[in-house]
């Protein structure tokens, strides 16, 4: 069967090369047509303060109170400054570009229908206080990342669930296919990327299978995420062979503020009573089918117990949102079907983080656990592009005698991205935190484990993308044999890859260049 597979592939391979340049087509069009929106406002603008004094003074006063804004805006430093920078060498562009992407206000409309439907949904999530308060009695570092995520975040600690940690996308990709085939009521995918491929052929010729069996499937992805791999006939092609398709957040011409927010989430979810989520998105890169760069490493989890009710209502939340009115969209019961009998080790804690409200979970989760952390923290992240305050914990915890060590990519996939990445390098090294690159390829993987007790794997970077413009979601988990997997699983990478803390803590590699200093001082922008 798989040789039939990668032969069929072969022979529709010029149709997917089509596919792929109409979407990088697609997406060039459109970021030039953005861009030339952004050329004539600005062009427009500065003739008119070069024609009229007045309105020249007017622009000035106006970047002097943004400026002021700004300064006194409730967010990290490190969006400050670039703007503040910004507006005060170029003030005409740097007010329209603030208006329109540094606000990050989103739209009213996209505010108001999450909303509306979080309002819905999440307190439909069965959650039990007498758990939480049993965590931070056996854990207290544990304790307290479960009582942000309940408290502030209003996802449940789950204790009948069970999880299990890939470290391999090969054995992840089977694992995923083995329960689709499992399926009698629902499929739910929400995916970042998805590659009309070989890896997706599987996935899609079960679906297909499962459609004409009677299960509802719904499969949603990112456009922008996507657009390198699939054109607008993806979503058409599965929506004919009784799949419910839906795209978020379709990328095109135009001055959109909500634009800038893409749906980063990696999930599935069957039946309710399973789900899985990680780092890896459904293309062939990610499982090492195709190897642009050497080697993929990446990890993911697995779960089942009622905890996959939280994964439900955060595949419901984006898929809702891309619909205005859709009163068929709003029946939520008949999928939060869990069951709670199931047994499990530890707890375990789903979650997500969007922009559309004021916390930043992914961010808070990582300082929490650094903060909490007692023996070691371990680290697999592809970007370093890192807060003051994420900075700052991770310092703290190496200069307390915390084991920190952080693996990156040996490997870029974008190189710019991979320069930032390592400016970063030396103000953390020189505190003892130890930094690893894996060098066989690109290292995607997002995951964090402390202490032998308590883990996080999702899909959160460490960068300002996922931190503030990304819908994520990660899971939270403790006490089970799964975190235990994480830390061999970071380990035995970190051996097939190699230390740099040495070259970075000191010496002519410690040494930021102007490019880099530049390339930091906008990384927000970025």
């Amino acid at each position: 069967m798989g040789e039939k597979r990668i032969r069929t592939h072969k022979r529709s391979s010029p149709e997917k090369r089509a596919a792929r340049k109409n979407g990088i087509f697609r997406m060039v069009t459109a970021i030039i047509a953005i861009s030339f929106e952004i050329f004539l406002i600005t062009n427009l603008f500065t003739r008119l303060n070069a024609e009229a004094e007045w309105i020249n003074m007017v622009t000035r006063a106006l970047a002097l109170v943004l400026v002021i804004f700004i300064y006194n805006e409730d967010r990290n430093a490190a969006f400050k400054i670039p703007w503040i920078i910004l507006i005060m060498v170029l003030p005409v562009f740097g007010i329209i570009m603030y208006l329109l992407i540094g606000l990050n206000a989103h739209t009213y409309q996209m505010k108001k229908r999450y909303r509306q439907i979080d309002e819905r949904l999440y307190p439909m999530l069965e959650g039990n206080d007498d758990l939480k308060e049993l965590v931070s009695d056996t854990d207290p570092a544990a304790g307290a990342v479960c009582t942000y995520l309940h408290d502030q975040a209003h996802f449940p600690v789950y204790v009948n669930s069970q999880v299990r940690y890939f470290g391999d996308t090969t054995e992840a990709l089977s694992s995923l296919l083995s329960d689709l085939r499992s399926a009698e009521n629902f499929i739910f995918m929400e995916y970042f990327a998805i590659d009309d491929k070989e890896a997706w052929k599987q996935i899609e010729e079960i679906l297909v299978e499962k459609v004409k069996d009677g299960v509802e499937v719904r499969v949603f992805y990112d456009d922008l995420g996507s657009i390198g791999f699939i054109n607008t006939a993806f979503s058409k092609k599965l929506n004919s062979l009784g799949i419910k398709c839906r795209v978020f957040n379709p990328f095109f011409p135009g001055l959109n503020r909500f634009l800038n927010n893409r749906d980063h989430r990696k999930i599935t979810v069957i039946d309710g009573r399973i789900a899985h989520t990680g780092g890896y998105n459904l293309a062939d890169e990610y499982f090492n089918i195709e190897r642009p760069y050497r080697a993929w490493k990446d990890c993911g989890i697995r779960i089942t117990g009622q905890a996959v009710d939280s994964m439900t209502v955060i595949f419901l939340e984006n898929w809702n949102a891309t619909k205005k009115n859709f009163e068929k969209d709003q029946i939520y019961d008949r999928f939060l079907v869990a069951k709670k009998e199931e047994e499990g080790k530890g707890f375990v804690v789903p979650f997500a983080d969007s922009p559309m409200d004021e916390l930043e979970v992914g961010e808070d989760v990582y300082i929490t656990m650094l903060s909490k952390a007692n023996s070691y923290a371990y680290i697999m992240t592809p970007y370093l592009i890192i807060t003051d305050e994420l900075k700052c914990a991770l310092s703290l915890a190496a200069m307390r005698g915390v084991d920190v060590r952080i693996i990156t990519p040996g490997i870029p996939d974008k190189k710019v991205v991979y320069s930032i990445t390592r400016s970063f390098y030396h103000d953390l090294c020189k505190r003892g935190v130890r930094i690893y690159e894996w060098r066989p390829g690109f290292m995607h993987g997002k995951m964090m484990v402390c202490d032998d007790s308590y883990c996080f794997c999702g899909t959160i970077n460490f960068d300002y993308r996922s931190f503030y413009h990304h819908f994520e979601n990660g899971v939270f988990f403790g006490y089970c044999d799964a975190v235990i997997d994480a830390k061999e699983d970071f380990l035995m990478t970190a051996a097939e890859g190699e230390e740099v803390t040495l070259d970075y803590r000191a010496g002519r590699k410690g040494l930021l260049k102007l490019p880099q200093m530049l390339l930091r001082l906008f990384a927000e922008l970025l």
